[in-house]
């Protein structure tokens, strides 16, 4: 098992992180006195989450533009009859 110092550690650390990911678990020590040790998780699989939309199949959306068949009406509203 190979043994790092501090300094040594934080120079190479993506280095030392992929070997011990690899299976290959390291030491820092700090002035020669080892300090901790760094080894893979073994950490299961995430599975992928079933994500059902927010009421889906509950609501259907038209085919025609709601909002261009309402204009006239909102014209109305807006301004009234005399145009």
């Amino acid at each position: 098992m190979e043994t790092v110092n501090i300094h040594e550690a934080k120079t190479q650390l993506s280095r030392l992180v992929k070997k011990a990911a690899e299976g290959e678990p390291f030491v820092i020590a700090k002035a020669g006195r080892p300090l901790v040790k760094v080894t893979a998780l073994v950490a299961p699989e995430a599975k992928p989450v079933k994500r059902v939309g927010f009421l889906a199949g509950q609501i259907t959306v038209p085919d025609v533009d709601v909002w261009r068949e309402m204009d006239k009406e909102i014209e109305k509203m807006f301004y009234g009859d005399d145009q």
